[in-house]
């Protein structure tokens, strides 16, 4: 089984260095690298997952480094949660792959496109099925390396090559102490094998667990967009579609809430960093929320709407909804990779990324109108689709730690934060949703246009079937999914303890560290569904309202003087701008006065000392044999006379 697991993730990465050196000869043989080994892999971790059932965990591996102190391994780790969370991975990945046959077919640069999504994939699958830290960190940077290549595709561009640039420098602020956090980790547990760190964690925590695990938020910030991390995500969006869908659903950004979510038992033993991480998910999820009410572009719609659904999966992570958390990231990946696909359609038809020159689509692309219909009802929480189950479970596992804390979980402050912040989230997603979908599907049809700033985005005409078939696909998890979460509590069996083992109620009570153990049903529960709903249908109806009463205007106009600062982001940019970049700049230039004037000026002054003695010795050294005579002359004189002298 972990060998299977081991291919699934060698597929993909064989399949790039293959496309790498035959795909540009061969655009068929690059097609068929790009599709069929993701394909395999998918159908391979379905296998894996079937295999392996909730029957505990797995693991195998070989060292790398014998160190004699804290070992290196290569090693695979198959549970309940990674042979999941690579199913989803695989099976977008590779819908991904298909839609960009079509959607980039005209691109010269195709084949690189393709190796590096397979890469992409690779790493995630590795980060994924990995049972060392170390190995782990790989995959994480190979990631963050493939993602500021392909968001920096259309490399002409100059949004574009600002956009990978950005991505890459923020991600990269955050990995700095997620590789201190691990070290940190490492050296308290004595191993950096996962297994061996959660058996090593103590119930009541230690100064290293906290040390580790808030570092380690720096990394799962970066990589997940959360705040103060989170600038990159939108900005990112200058890549293909494609690499949007699957940057958003399936890899980069799910990898922080998943992180730590295999590293759970070591963040429940921290109190302080689950109320970190709680009020880091507060602010996100509202935020954010805010800032995808007033974009006009509706891919960065859809990206502040993730940054802003990862924070329900870290708002479960913090009060202790480990389950919660992961069903969220299934459903999520599902949906918005189904929302960023039905975008490139919709941009692909109307010929630009600016949800104000839409309108009326719903006649010109009826199958997309109600896949990514269900889309966005699954991210609003419509019920009974997907995302209403797992957004509800975040909402009742906040409920049950804000009013049930003391059992040794997470603090009730953080149950409040998350639950308070879900809730109102709910209503604004809700609005953005209603905007978008009234927006772009509805009111007057508007003429085609040239606005969009990507060439590959200008064509409209027939949708090729490639592009419409996985949206088919996708909307099948999109409505269904959430029933996972209901007969018998059967994901909560299937993701066992939080460990990954089988839930165990004597080792519970006897104090092995688990999820919020009181809590494992993720069916719905009356007071947060009705107060979700409620909220839900005010945020929605509110936006009809504006619409209906001038189908021409935006709602978004409602949040009056608000709106600039959202759009902007809340400016978090023009503060990193004058906090960190101009200093920099200064200190910069700083270093480079000392550098030219004082270290340049002691070589320079040196170089010139040499070539001034040089020249005076190269004047006595001119071949004249009667200043030879005479120099040595003076020198018996001055020799005698000093003798003479002393005597």
């Amino acid at each position: 089984m972990t060998t299977a697991a081991g291919l699934a993730a060698a597929l993909p990465f064989c399949a790039a260095i293959l496309g790498l050196a035959v795909g540009r000869k061969s655009p068929v043989a690059a097609r068929l690298l790009a599709v069929v080994p993701l394909a395999v892999a998918a159908a391979l971790g379905f296998w894996v997952a079937v295999r392996h059932g909730s029957g505990g965990v797995t693991e195998d591996g070989v060292e790398l480094t014998p160190t004699g102190a804290l070992d290196i391994g290569l090693t695979m780790r198959v549970d309940g949660l990674s042979s999941l969370v690579a199913v989803m991975v695989a099976t977008v990945a590779t819908l991904v792959q298909v839609y960009s046959a079509a959607y980039l077919r005209k691109d010269p640069r195709y084949s690189s496109y393709a190796a590096l999504v397979s890469l992409f994939s690779a790493a995630m699958l590795l980060v994924v099925y990995t049972g060392d830290l170390i190995v782990l960190l790989v995959g994480w940077e190979v990631m963050g390396v493939c993602s500021y290549f392909l968001i920096g595709h259309y490399w002409e561009t100059e949004v574009a090559r600002a956009a990978s640039v950005k991505a890459f420098l923020v991600t990269k602020l955050g990995d700095v102490p997620f590789l201190i956090g691990i070290l940190v980790i490492g050296a308290g547990s004595g191993s950096f094998r996962i297994g061996e760190i959660v058996d090593n964690v103590p119930s009541s925590g230690a100064g290293w667990v906290t040390a580790g695990t808030l570092l380690m938020l720096g990394g799962v910030a970066g990589k997940s967009a959360q705040v103060p991390l989170q600038t990159w995500l939108p900005d990112a969006m200058a890549g293909p579609t494609p690499v949007s869908a699957l940057i958003h659903a399936a890899t980069m950004v799910a990898a922080g809430a998943y992180v730590v979510a295999r590293l759970y038992p070591v963040f429940l033993a921290s109190e302080t960093t689950l109320l970190v991480l709680a009020v880091i998910a507060a602010v996100t999820m509202a935020g954010s929320a805010l800032a995808a009410f007033a974009q006009d572009d509706l891919k960065r719609v859809l990206a502040w709407s993730t940054v802003s659904q990862l924070a329900y999966m870290t708002g479960g992570l913090a009060v202790g909804g480990r389950d919660a958390a992961v069903f969220h990231l299934l459903t999520h990946g599902a949906f918005k990779a189904l929302l960023f696909l039905a975008a490139g359609v919709v941009i692909h038809v109307a010929a630009s990324g600016r949800i104000s020159a839409m309108g009326g689509l719903r006649h010109r692309a009826p199958l997309v109108f109600w896949t990514m219909t269900a889309g966005l009802a699954a991210l609003v929480g419509v019920p009974p689709l997907s995302g209403f189950f797992s957004k509800e479970a975040v909402l009742s596992a906040a409920e049950h730690t804000a009013l049930d804390a003391g059992h040794g979980g997470p603090p009730a402050a953080a149950g409040w934060l998350v639950l308070v912040a879900a809730l109102l989230t709910a209503g604004l997603t809700a609005a953005y949703a209603t905007r978008v979908w009234l927006r772009v599907f509805f009111g007057a049809e508007h003429p085609v246009t040239a606005g969009s700033t990507r060439d590959e985005d200008k064509h409209t005409g027939r949708v090729p079937a490639a592009m419409t078939w996985p949206l088919v696909v996708l909307a099948v998890p999109t409505v269904l999914l959430g029933l996972i979460g209901l007969p018998n509590s059967w994901l909560t069996s299937w993701l066992g303890d939080a460990d990954g083992r089988p839930y165990d109620t004597a080792a519970a009570d006897a104090g092995r560290l688990v999820q919020n153990h009181a809590y494992y049903d993720l069916a719905p529960r009356l007071g947060t569904s009705l107060g979700a709903v409620a909220l839900l249908a005010l945020g929605a109806g509110a936006v009809y309202a504006l619409w209906r009463r001038d189908p021409a205007a935006d709602p978004a106009r409602a949040l009056g003087p608000l709106r600039g600062p959202a759009e902007r982001g809340f400016d978090v940019d023009r503060l990193y701008d004058a906090v960190v970049v101009r200093p920099v700049r200064v200190l910069a230039r700083l270093t480079r006065l000392v550098d030219d004037t004082v270290v340049d000026g002691y070589v320079r002054g040196a170089a010139q000392g040499t070539w001034l003695a040089g020249g005076g010795l190269r004047r006595s050294q001119n071949g004249n044999v009667q200043v030879y005579l005479a120099g040595l002359l003076a020198g018996f004189v001055v020799l005698a006379v000093a003798v003479a002298v002393n005597a």
